[in-house]
């Protein structure tokens, strides 16, 4: 008996029939690319929310003010990013 024979399998297999889940790859792509989108957002929230704290509660120092304003204005371009990002792979997956 040959080896190769033995490990053959001769007639296919139906993946629905025995629970594995199908999906093409685009809707594994999509959902992989929406999970890093949602968790980018969350992240530049974060850093939103946390900056304005540091903002009020800078008391007049000029460089926490600074500094404070920087992180806002980056995590307002960080979502504006996430968005423009968004909207191309929406646009590019929806194509295919």
């Amino acid at each position: 008996m040959n080896i190769l024979n033995f490990l053959a399998v001769t007639d296919k297999i139906n993946a629905g029939e025995v629970g594995i889940p199908t999906q093409d790859a685009n809707a594994v792509l999509s959902g992989g690319l929406n999970t890093i989108y949602v968790a980018a957002g969350i992240v530049a929230v974060v850093a939103i929310v946390l900056a304005g704290y540091r903002f009020v509660v800078s008391r007049g120092d000029a460089a926490a003010v600074a500094k404070s304003k920087n992180v806002i204005l980056y995590a307002v371009v960080g979502l504006v990013v996430i968005f423009l990002a968004f909207a191309v792979t929406w646009y590019v997956i929806g194509r295919f």
